[in-house]
């Protein structure tokens, strides 16, 4: 294969280095890049389980989580019981604001009075011990699905698939990628044994779901190296054309063009209206869009969704605010712990405010609110300098719960604590600066003038897609820039528009961010100056051609 020294200088710094290696990231290959499912512990125990249930007609449930994962990874088994004509099967996805997050066993009660003997998780359960052991109670047994760290004792389920807890050759697969491999082993194992109707599905037939498994691995922020790579590969191959009606109707809606779709559109497009569904109404509607056969009824969740999300962003932008009107009265501009909160804040898009509150700060934003059973729960965002999970760890018992990892996690909080929680954790906190930090100062990966971002260098950058966690889109540092104007875009004035020339080749560019404003810059762009800019190239979806994604701008030297 021949690369030019920019891709070969690009793929080393991610650590890849022979020729083998950069044929296999460039090229993946289905059958070499992917792994057996039996590879993943317990997975013969629960083909012979599900298989059971199937000869002898139990109900089933499909539990699974709210998000852009989970909802997936759902779609992905009901498309599999659809496809062996088994009806005796439904789906329940707990309500993010009534039930919130994890395996109820309030929600095992409901499905055991509707006569279900079987639950298949997906990318929840890991560490639901007290509610395996209900369902048990109740005569269900429960096969988990996931791919969350273990904490504490494993469940009593018949089967824990989570590539964590396995020999499995790869231990980052998302939820719904999981639930993927159980229906690879299903239709392995059930031909084999003649189960009824797995011998007229086409061997190969599963691959056509690698759209929704593609959607998950990306949307859920997983690394994408090794199997991952290959999964989003394939995934958006098939994205682009699947003859899923809620896929075409979502395109349709956005205006996208279905055989053009990147990782970009999943993550700035399918997932936020996905999640839409669960954050301002119910998870059921974003199922419904992945599996329904009915273009008509495509048609209207795909406005209904759009509808949502924009109703969503509106409340988000709210929330974003008020609270930068709170921070800027409460607390100084060094101040790297904030915690605000509010009881008419619905917890469920706290974390995206967050984000949004985070931008020009540096330390840890940390909001509140109260959820529909009145109990208060929020989000935390980071910028590297601490670690959120490790934070919440040494915050003694501040909190009543939380999860997450290093940049991002969620709590629940008394109604009593709440009040001193911004000590606490300030306190927390104490020791913590920097430990995780390594450098959150933009570095570019290569030197660029403005000249040289052409389609050429889009081409050339192209081949290293999809890009992800793992492997981030190269940023350049764009030199012999001046600012020509300087433009402010959307709903809200909240997006910046910095339109650029080349006064030696007279070449011009437009950079732009969705999420920044002016001051937010290490240099705030002005109409005249002479800048350098720290940025990736993308195609420019609203004007053509391409722009670049501002990722900081600094003064030219």
């Amino acid at each position: 294969m021949e690369l030019s020294e920019l891709v070969r200088t690009l793929l080393n710094k991610r650590g890849i280095e022979s020729d083998e290696a950069m044929a296999a990231f460039l090229a993946p290959n289905y059958d070499s890049h992917t792994h057996s499912p039996f590879l993943l512990e317990g997975m013969d125990r629960a083909v012979v389980r599900i298989l059971s249930a199937i000869t002898r007609g139990e109900r089933i449930a499909i539990y699974a989580d709210f998000d852009c994962d989970g909802i997936p990874g759902a779609a992905v088994l009901s498309d599999f019981f659809a496809k062996i004509q088994y009806g005796n099967v439904e789906t329940y996805l707990p309500h993010r604001d009534r039930e919130g997050y994890g395996f109820h066993i309030e929600a095992i009660e409901a499905l055991a009075a509707r006569e279900v003997k079987l639950i298949i998780t997906v990318d929840v359960g890991t560490n639901a011990t007290e509610a395996v052991a209900r369902a048990k109670e109740l005569g269900i047994d429960v096969i988990v699905t996931d791919h969350h760290e273990v904490i504490g004792t494993l469940p009593q389920a018949v089967a824990i698939l989570n590539p964590k807890i396995s020999p499995y050759p790869f231990q980052h697969l998302c939820g719904a990628a999981v639930a993927f491999k159980l229906v690879q082993a299903l239709l392995i194992e059930g031909r084999k044994h003649s189960t009824p109707h797995f011998h007229d599905i086409p061997v190969g037939w599963e691959k056509w779901l690698l759209d929704l498994v593609g959607i998950a691995t990306i949307a859920d922020m997983v690394p994408l190296t090794g199997e991952n790579r290959a999964l989003a590969h394939f995934g958006l191959a098939v994205l682009r054309k699947s003859p899923r009606p809620g896929i075409i109707a979502l395109c349709n809606c956005l205006r996208l063009r279905k055989n053009e779709i990147t990782e970009d559109d999943i993550g700035f497009s399918f997932a936020p209206r996905i999640n839409a569904a669960s954050r301002m109404d119910e998870p059921d509607l974003a199922l419904r869009l992945l599996t329904t056969r009915d273009s008509q009824e495509a048609d209207k969740l795909a406005m209904h969704l759009e509808r949502l999300n924009t109703s969503r962003k509106g409340i988000v932008g709210g929330v974003v605010r008020e609270a930068k009107r709170r921070v800027r009265e409460r607390f100084g501009a060094d101040e790297r712990v904030v915690v605000l909160g509010d009881t008419d804040w619905k917890p469920a898009l706290l974390g995206l405010a967050a984000n949004s509150v985070m931008e020009g700060r540096s330390g840890i934003v940390c909001l509140w609110g109260r959820d529909a059973q009145g109990r208060l729960k929020g989000s935390c965002r980071s910028d590297g300098s601490i670690s959120v999970v490790e934070l919440f760890a040494n915050s003694g018992d501040a909190l009543l719960e939380y999860g997450g990892h290093n940049a991002a996690g969620g709590f629940s909080v008394s109604h009593e604590r709440v009040h001193t929680l911004h000590e606490e954790l300030v306190l927390a906190s104490k020791d913590l600066w920097n430990k995780t930090k390594e450098n959150i100062e933009s570095k570019s990966d290569a030197r660029a003038a403005l000249s040289e971002v052409t389609p050429a260098l889009f081409k050339e950058l192209s081949c290293m897609a999809p890009f992800g966690m793992g492997n981030p889109k190269p940023v350049f540092l764009v030199t012999g820039a001046t600012v020509s104007a300087v433009n402010t875009f959307g709903r809200t004035k909240n997006h910046i528009e910095v339109l650029l020339s080349c006064a030696r080749t007279g070449v011009t560019a437009r950079a732009f961010d969705f999420f920044k404003t002016a001051d937010s810059f290490t240099h705030a762009p002005q109409k005249g100056n002479n800048v350098n800019i720290l940025a990736t190239i993308e195609r420019d979806s609203f004007r053509g051609g391409l722009a670049l994604r501002i990722v900081d701008i600094v003064p030219a030297t």
